[in-house]
């Protein structure tokens, strides 16, 4: 089964997959499986699951989709017959190329970080994993202090955002992220003391 794609950086708000689409242009709801263990009805939205067997519709079309709720416009035809016994091992290039369209232009929207900053960043994860495996402790006590130096920044910027009077839909751009994603994030930082 091809899992969903993901950036590091936005995680599961820019989650993407392939999504059905059937012959007049909507994609299926849920498919339910009762799977006869107990009262609990398994559903899936995975667009395998909808050949037309076992009481799901039979989609016509793959399209890339974004855990955020974008859809690519683009629309791929699914050849059923061309995809076996195991469609859930098939490759989808097509959706996937539209989401990574999506999220280069979520990339796009928001704030750049200087590069000085982003090559110290890459640097010190490198050096970080590096003494995990070396010196555990002592990149134990070096995660420790970085924690409360981010904790620190965190406050410091989210008390800075909330004098900025800025939008929570701007902010989350800014951010990579939703509206209500960026205000709990905000929240979280300006609120520690």
């Amino acid at each position: 089964m091809e899992p969903g794609w993901q950036v590091e950086e936005f995680g599961a708000h820019h989650e993407g997959r392939a999504v059905a689409v059937l012959a007049d242009g909507t994609e299926p709801k849920p498919a339910l499986f009762d799977t006869g263990s107990g009262g609990h009805i398994h559903q899936s939205s995975e667009w395998w699951c909808y050949d037309g067997a076992l009481s799901t519709p039979r989609a016509t079309d793959l399209r890339g989709g974004c855990s955020c709720g974008w859809r690519g416009t683009g629309l791929y035809p699914l050849k059923w017959a061309e995809l076996g016994e195991q469609p859930y091992h098939a490759d989808t290039p097509g959706p996937r190329e539209d989401w990574l369209g999506h999220i280069r232009q979520v990339e796009a929207r928001t704030i750049p970080v200087p590069d000085e900053l982003t090559e110290l960043l890459r640097l010190l994860d490198e050096k970080l994993t590096d003494l995990a495996a070396d010196a555990p402790l002592a990149a134990l006590r070096l995660v420790t202090a970085l924690e409360r130096t981010a904790a620190r920044a965190g406050t410091d910027a989210a008390h800075a955002i909330s004098e900025d009077d800025l939008s929570w839909q701007n902010v989350g751009d800014a951010l990579g992220t939703s509206a209500d994603e960026a205000q709990g994030r905000v929240w979280h930082y300006r609120d520690r003391q």
